[in-house]
């Protein structure tokens, strides 16, 4: 089967096209503009992709290879409200679907069993601790996770696994599209309102998640705002157990996070708590999370509110006081979202630098919120120790002034191409 990714330089599509590869199928495709995706896939045997949406050139793969499935993510219909490789697919009769079709075709296949990471912010590194768990005993596994992995691919398929560990994302309704094995929750706070306009849509997508779910771990005060009691197949974790502050691993929310991942595992390997956390005390984190650039110069994909304070707790547990936020917000369309909430929530810092959002998928109706007026948001406090900053010379001074004096600066950012986390690796590593 020939399979044609759109947006093929996406994280969870280009992730999707090494699984659809290496399960054998025929994989071309392409994407808007080129990436640090693009080439890792090229090193993966995925060489059939070019850069540019139009007829021209899926007409050239069509004529090659007649393609059989045409899988797009989510923004696709956003960025491109006349996408010239949907006409070409609907008058060629091509099956055409989001990407979690074709994933669940693939587990159908493949006759593997999901074991899917849900919530609303830490997913991420909460399958990359699965993931680590199941290579540090030496299990099988398949698997697709939402960042670079310093001790494995991208994105894995493995015949002889029985397992696939998923970071399954609740935008745009992606997560309800699948029934695990096992599902672990790992924090709910309401987001994306352009998906979920209210909380309570929010909180009712999560609550058809966990009833889509064979068995389901989560915290108590998620089961409680969803209105969850404990149940057979469904198990409820007390932030407050005391067996968390053994594993070593620095920031409250990554040993919550270690904790959660441990009991799911044991669970599923009935491998006993105690030697899940002597591994996950190994952990060694992964690209984006606290990842240091340069000395005393670190990234963080951490863009919602709860998020923010789990990497500040973080930076602080780590800095204490010596702490240096540079804040790029992720959309426009968020920030209006967390205004209120951003007001105290760089209080504590040292020093605050806020650059210009980055922009994407963005409600044209809402005004800009540029650095200037996000400084109107913050209190007196915060603003005694803020400024608003662009991407230049000024800055690369000013951050290189802080970490020669061994200050810890701690870069929220969104990612991609063009944002404050490509400017840093340019600039700093």
């Amino acid at each position: 089967m020939h399979i044609f990714f759109s947006g093929i330089g996406g994280t969870g599509i280009s992730a999707l096209a090494v699984i659809a590869k290496q399960a054998g199928f025929e994989v071309s495709g392409s994407d808007a503009r080129p990436s640090q995706y693009l080439k890792y896939l090229h090193k993966h045997g995925i060489t059939d992709t070019y850069v540019g949406v139009d007829r021209e050139h899926i007409a050239i793969v069509h004529a090659k290879k007649p393609i059989d499935w045409f899988v797009y993510g989510s923004a696709q219909p956003r960025d491109f409200p006349d996408h010239p490789e949907f006409a070409f697919c609907k008058e060629n009769g091509i099956k055409m679907s989001l990407r979690d079709e074709l994933l669940n075709e693939i587990l159908l296949q493949k006759k593997l069993k999901l074991v899917a990471i849900a919530g609303t912010h830490g997913k991420t590194t909460t399958t990359a601790m699965a993931i680590w768990l199941f290579k540090q005993l030496d299990l099988p596994l398949s698997y697709s996770v939402g960042a670079k992995l310093s001790f494995g691919e991208l994105a894995l398929y493995d015949s002889k696994s029985q397992y696939f560990v998923y970071e399954a994302d609740e935008y745009d309704r992606n997560f309800l599209s699948f029934y695990p094995y096992r599902s672990a929750i790992t924090g709910i706070d309401w987001d994306h309102p352009d998906i979920y306009p209210t909380r309570e849509a929010y909180l009712d997508a999560f609550k058809e998640f966990l009833d889509q779910s064979q068995w389901a771990l989560l915290w108590h005060d998620d089961a409680d705002q969803l209105g969850l009691p404990a149940a057979h197949n469904r198990r409820i974790l007390d932030r407050q157990e005391p067996d968390i502050d053994k594993i070593k691993l620095q920031g409250r929310v990554n040993r919550e996070n270690a904790w959660l991942i441990a009991q799911t595992v044991s669970q599923i390997t009935k491998k006993p708590i105690g030697e899940l956390i002597e591994l996950l005390n190994q952990f060694p984190g992964l690209s984006r999370r606290f990842e240091e650039i340069s000395p005393c110069i670190y990234t963080d994909y951490a863009h919602t509110p709860p998020k923010i304070r789990g990497a500040l707790q973080l930076a602080h547990e780590a800095a204490a006081d010596k702490v240096v936020v540079v804040y790029e917000g992720l959309h426009n369309t968020r920030q209006h979202f967390i205004k209120d909430e951003l007001k105290h929530l760089f209080d504590r810092v040292m020093h605050l630098y806020i650059v210009p959002s980055y922009l994407a998928r963005e409600d044209e109706s809402l005004e800009l919120l540029t650095p200037s007026k996000m400084l109107d948001l913050l209190s007196n406090k915060a603003r005694g120790h803020s400024e608003a900053a662009e991407l230049n010379d000024e800055l690369i001074v000013k951050l290189k002034n802080h970490a020669q004096h061994g200050d810890t600066v701690l870069a929220l950012s969104a990612g991609g191409a063009d944002s404050l986390d490509e400017w840093l690796r340019q600039n700093f590593r």
